[in-house]
């Protein structure tokens, strides 16, 4: 079937808009709210990094929404593979992982925005276009949290601690902290056992923990506080 292409006599050209969210019900949300609107169209959705390059080279999309926890993979590496597949789709990371943490490494990793799913409709909508008229776009908070830092204002301990560790890292605190087992870590970020031992052995030095049971009970904790207040 062939795409039907938007002309001046059909009515005006709509920002297309790719979903990457592995919760349906997200998808189903943000596809309700971005088609009300006159000038946004959802082009597709997926949910997996897979997927997702695979819907993008055919659907021709603006912008990507994406969120940070995908089937199989961390959204941190799909953004990276739509800056090098896709240079001239913007990016805007919607998640509920803690900005302070997570913003600035998606955008060293190509994000034009990053925004949480906290924020009201109207600011999410304001993100979507401004990225797609490219533009860079950040909440409030982590706008007033990046000045802090500049301006050397103290971070808390635990967001300070969390910001030594690499990419990696910070997966596999996540992963610790819902739960998984050495494992299933091993098998979903497709690791050796011996390698994500190692993973666990520098995040312990790097927060400066020095019991194995001390890793779990902060992992848990981290993960479970929400973004940063």
């Amino acid at each position: 079937m062939t795409a039907k292409k938007t002309t001046k006599n059909s009515g005006p050209v709509k920002t297309r808009v790719l979903l990457v969210d592995d919760h349906p019900m997200v998808r189903e949300w943000l596809t309700g709210l971005i088609n009300q609107e006159s000038d946004l169209l959802v082009c597709g959705e997926a949910d997996s990094r897979l997927q997702a390059l695979e819907v993008a080279a055919t659907t021709n999309p603006n912008v990507a929404i994406v969120d940070l926890s995908l089937k199989g993979s961390h959204g941190l590496e799909l953004v990276k593979d739509f800056r090098h597949q896709f240079p001239r789709l913007a990016v805007l990371v919607l998640s509920t992982s803690d900005e302070l943490v997570y913003a600035e490494r998606a955008l060293h990793a190509g994000a034009h925005g990053y925004i949480t799913k906290l924020e009201t409709h109207p600011a999410i909508l304001r993100a979507i276009r401004l990225v797609a008229a490219g533009g860079v776009s950040f909440s409030e908070k982590l706008t007033q949290q990046m000045v802090a830092r500049m301006t050397g204002t103290r971070l808390t301990t635990a967001a300070l601690s969390v910001e030594q560790l690499s990419d990696r890292e910070l997966e596999v605190l996540r992963l610790i902290g819902i739960g998984d087992t050495t494992g299933q870590i091993a098998a979903q970020l497709h690791l050796a056992l011996n390698t994500v031992d190692t993973y666990r052995v520098r995040i312990r030095q790097k927060l400066g923990l020095t019991e194995t049971g001390e890793l779990l009970h902060y992992a848990i904790r981290w993960v479970h506080r929400g973004p940063t207040p």
